[in-house]
């Protein structure tokens, strides 16, 4: 059964489809107090429709109600507007309307998250009958994907996220203010009491200055910082690392000092702590689908690059631990199930897909192997990883030859596909322009080599996106698979509660778990990842292994 619901004011109005249509004599209007009894007395097998997880959502949460399904009317309709397998239908050839507005996929604005509950919906004019139309003309759409239901898969898959990305938001991730801000001390030194630069950043700042014999100067200024340096006799043309680590002067070890301290002040230092850390809990603001591959993104807090030094703050409450656990090599692990390479699936079965390479005699070392995939997933043609292409084309070549199609396409400005049918997006302006120059009458050699070279970095954009594009399809179904078996299995319900997905980045999740069911939680990590593989390739044989360390803080399931 499918309801829908929109949000009227102070009432929430709610519909059932059936059959392709409303039926109008279920049709109620619930007072916003009464919204999660109403939803919790509605059978398990529903499936809530809504515009938008990220604003409808969080009011049950916070009432302690959780849904096991959901369609996000924007998400899907994110996907359905680009998806080449609909090209021709009725709602991916219409004019723009409400429901594309603020579409992070396009590359647009993300959409104001800080915006009271349902306001979004409210300003859009996404009303009742507008969430039903949307939703019957998505249905419509799908059933003319002619695609073996791979797209509506990807769409279901994405409206999980949007389930996981708003109880993650409303869980949040265990965190120690205490142990923070010990590490900053230790780290930073003491906070000045005027706001200026705490006492190991400020020491480390008048060292630079007295190395380079500029006692006013602001080391985070750019361009203040090359001025002084330049003047001290050093040719640089930026601030870069590596550029400064090939400089011989006593400048190098306190400037690189400072600037590591100064990016963990800036990032994630006592300002960072009183913004998004409350209630013992970093609560950054998850995103599904903002970036065009379908990767995931925060809307602050800096959630997908939390730094080593201040992962010890990320600790498990009493009598629970954490269950960190991240997925090897997950990329290429899905180039050989996208293209059904059964070479590269083999190297898959032995832990260390790198390591295997080297023992099947394609590359001399596992430095070797890491390099040319990485090359051939990212486009790299020139150095070492160019240099080692030839080898995996011999090697692999269904693989080789996939993210090769993919590249040539992008040159030629046509759009690609993940493996359940996202599809990228079409050739940005600076391609075309390129193109567009180097046809012109006596355009010249210098406006065709920028119309190669403009080729040549799109088809790199392609060549990654339907690798990128279809890890993140399998992270979907992995973490999906893994939300419900956490919800639902017996086994790991307790006294002090049952495991929550707490945190994830890509490849890597958290869960929080109670400790005596920890090892199961892991298992059930385990046993997602396995599922996800199958969900997205059946039974070829590639496999997707985890490491999974049970832990009482972050940073002890790192090296």
């Amino acid at each position: 059964m499918d309801l829908v619901l929109a949000p009227a004011g102070e009432v929430v109005e709610a519909v059932e489809v059936a059959d392709g249509q409303a039926v109008p004599t279920t049709r109620a209007r619930i007072p916003r107090a009464e919204l999660a009894a109403w939803v919790s007395a509605r059978p398990a097998s529903t499936r809530w429709v809504w515009a938008d997880s990220s604003v409808v959502y969080p009011e049950l949460l916070r009432a302690g109600v959780r849904v096991r399904t959901a369609v996000d009317l924007r998400l899907v309709h994110a996907l359905l507007r680009r998806a080449a397998a609909v090209r021709g239908s009725e709602l991916a050839s219409a004019p723009p309307s409400a429901w594309d507005e603020a579409d992070p996929g396009a590359g647009g604005p993300l959409p104001d998250r800080g915006a009271a509950l349902f306001e979004l919906a409210t300003s859009s004019h996404l009303d009742l009958d507008a969430c039903v139309t949307e939703h019957l003309a998505q249905r419509r759409c799908l059933e003319q994907a002619g695609d073996g239901g791979r797209l509506a898969f990807l769409c279901h898959a994405e409206s999980v996220g949007g389930l996981v990305a708003a109880e993650l938001n409303h869980v949040g991730v265990p965190f120690a203010a205490d142990v923070h801000d010990r590490l900053l001390t230790e780290l930073l030194g003491e906070q000045d009491r005027y706001g200026g630069r705490p006492s190991a950043l400020a020491a480390a700042c008048e060292e630079v200055r007295a190395s380079l014999g500029a006692p006013s100067l602001n080391p985070d200024s750019q361009v203040d910082l090359v001025a002084a340096l330049r003047n001290a006799g050093l040719p640089v043309t930026s601030t870069r690392k590596h550029e400064l680590r090939a400089l011989d002067h006593p400048v190098v070890e306190p400037l690189l000092r400072y600037k590591q301290l100064s990016r963990l002040h800036a990032a994630n230092g006592w300002a960072w702590l009183h913004t998004w850390v409350r209630d013992g809990r970093f609560r950054p603001d998850w995103v599904p689908g903002a970036v065009v591959t379908g990767r995931w993104a925060s809307r602050g807090g800096g959630a997908l690059q939390l730094p080593r030094q201040i992962r010890a703050a990320v600790r498990a409450d009493p009598g629970w631990r954490l269950v960190v656990a991240d997925a090897a090599q997950l990329e290429p692990r899905v180039l050989a199930g996208m293209s059904g390479d059964r070479r590269m699936a083999a190297a898959s079965t032995g832990g260390d897909l790198y390591s295997a390479l080297v023992d099947q005699g394609v590359v001399p070392t596992r430095q070797h192997a890491k390099v040319a995939m990485l090359g051939a997933m990212y486009g790299a043609t020139t150095g070492e990883a160019g240099a080692l292409m030839p080898r995996l084309q011999r090697a692999y070549p269904r693989a080789i030859g996939l993210v090769e199609a993919a590249a040539r396409a992008g040159e030629r400005g046509e759009q690609v596909q993940t493996w359940l049918g996202r599809t990228s997006p079409p050739p940005a302006g600076w391609w075309r322009e390129a193109q567009s120059a180097a046809q012109q009458p006596g355009s010249g050699a210098a406006a065709e080599r920028r119309a190669r070279q403009a080729a040549r970095d799109w088809g790199r954009f392609t060549r990654n996106f339907v690798v990128q594009g279809t890890a993140a399809e399998w992270a979907l179904c992995w973490m999906g698979h893994l939300r419900r078996t956490l919800a639902e299995d017996p086994a790991l319900a307790t006294s002090a509660g049952r495991p929550e997905l707490v945190y994830f980045l890509h490849d890597e999740v958290i869960v929080h778990a109670p400790a005596e069911v920890a090892e199961l939680a892991a298992e059930a990590i385990r046993d997602a990842a396995r599922a996800a593989g199958r969900l997205l390739f059946g039974d070829f044989p590639v496999e997707f292994p985890l490491s999974a360390a049970v832990v009482d803080s972050y940073d002890e399931a790192r090296d």
